[in-house]
């Protein structure tokens, strides 16, 4: 398909096709492959780029191939190579994410091995298809955020089996912008399982909901507390990224997400937030106390700087909004009486500024957030600019 001829009327159509194109080449037992010309660029005129099980990426490959057919990209869908099975011995060797060549522009950030096992597993922790997630995905620790979002949305898909690890819901639309939500329970390796396979949707945005200790004294239970930073002692993505490399929300999500709660004239606070691994931190206080004092951190949780980094990692906006519910510095431990009063009046509220948010992106910005911030040198052509 050639944009640089094809009339404006016509291009959905012929993206239509050419994801058809790729579906047909994945039903058939082939990886799908796409080939992007674009006579603008100087230094990567041709990119070439592998799919596995394209159907779970439609809509996402639908906007991205539009745009770059109407700025007059030519385009070409169909087979690559035939398709490794898991029980391949090949398969394994073939996930590595580093085995890229990293000077070299690539058209998707993941290979399509690594795809393929991503949305196996997705589906295996949430219990829901890979292809029911919308671009918008909310993480929360707690089942009350679910029991809120399903007040919202009683008709959101949930699970088709009971026990699943990270069971999800989805708030699905015509377009596919709706609003996924994944209970991934409590931990950063739980946070780093579900972002890590998650990624391979390309979402428009991931945001933590969850709770946090407060940690300051004019802090109270219930009120907010928005991310500007994090204090990364999560440690199951120190390997893989640095403590020393900077990880900040995005900054539109955060000002939409300010804006929001400025409207409620919620309590609130700004301020870095302290990821642990160590749910009973408080236990052995001298060194988390001495960096927590040291960055003047204002909460303390175990998920949220998990989800930032990966966000960070493959390039997904991303935002943290959480609510303080209980101050263990300050003689007001998480109590389960007054947890379940506290869980009772906070938890539509935090749901709905969410929400409203991400219908503020909806509207405002349906290609997706600006993501300067978080792109590399060696930035994939689907997702940027």
């Amino acid at each position: 398909m050639d944009g640089s001829t094809s009339a404006a009327d016509l291009i959905e159509r012929q993206v239509i096709e050419l994801v058809d194109h790729l579906e047909e080449a994945d039903a058939a037992g082939w990886y799908s492959r796409l080939e992007v010309s674009r006579p603008w660029s100087a230094h990567n005129p041709r990119i070439v780029g592998e799919f596995a099980q394209p159907s779970a990426i439609r809509r996402y490959l639908c906007r991205e191939l539009s745009i770059l057919l109407e700025r007059g990209a030519t385009v070409t869908a169909g087979a690559s190579r035939r398709a490794l099975t898991f029980q391949d011995s090949e398969f394994f060797a073939a996930l590595d994410e580093e085995r890229f060549d990293l000077r070299a522009k690539k058209l998707f950030l993941f290979g399509p091995e690594r795809m393929a096992l991503s949305l196996d597993r997705l589906a295996h922790y949430t219990g829901t298809p890979a292809e029911s997630f919308q671009r918008h995905v909310l993480f929360t620790n707690y089942a009350m955020h679910v029991e809120a979002f399903l007040e919202r949305f009683p008709d959101a898909q949930g699970p088709s089996r009971s026990g699943v690890q990270m069971p999800a819901w989805h708030h699905q639309t015509e377009n596919g912008d709706g609003v996924s939500l994944i209970n991934i329970g409590v931990g950063p390796a739980n946070a780093k399982t579900a972002t890590d396979h998650v990624a391979v949707l390309r979402p428009d945005t991931m945001m933590m909901i969850g709770h946090c200790g407060g940690l300051r004294n004019h802090q109270n239970i219930g009120d907010f507390v928005l991310a500007t930073s994090y204090l990364r002692h999560d440690h199951v993505l120190d390997d893989v990224l640095p403590t020393t490399v900077p990880v900040v929300p995005t900054p539109r999500l955060n000002m939409l997400l300010l804006d929001e709660l400025d409207k409620r004239n919620a309590e609130y606070r700004l301020g870095t937030v302290y990821t642990t691994d160590n749910r009973n931190w408080e236990l052995n206080q001298r060194a988390p106390l001495a960096a927590i004092q040291t960055a003047r951190c204002l909460a303390a949780d175990m998920e949220s700087a998990t989800i930032a980094a990966n966000g960070f990692r493959y390039r997904i906006p991303n935002a943290t909004l959480l609510c303080v519910s209980d101050k263990p510095m300050h003689a007001a431990p998480k109590l389960s009486g007054e947890a379940v009063k506290f869980y009772q009046s906070s938890k539509r509220q935090h749901l709905d500024i969410a929400l409203a948010c991400l219908e503020r992106i909806r509207t405002e910005h349906p290609d997706g957030l600006p993501a300067q911030d978080i792109r590399s040198s060696d930035e994939p052509l689907f997702g940027a600019e």
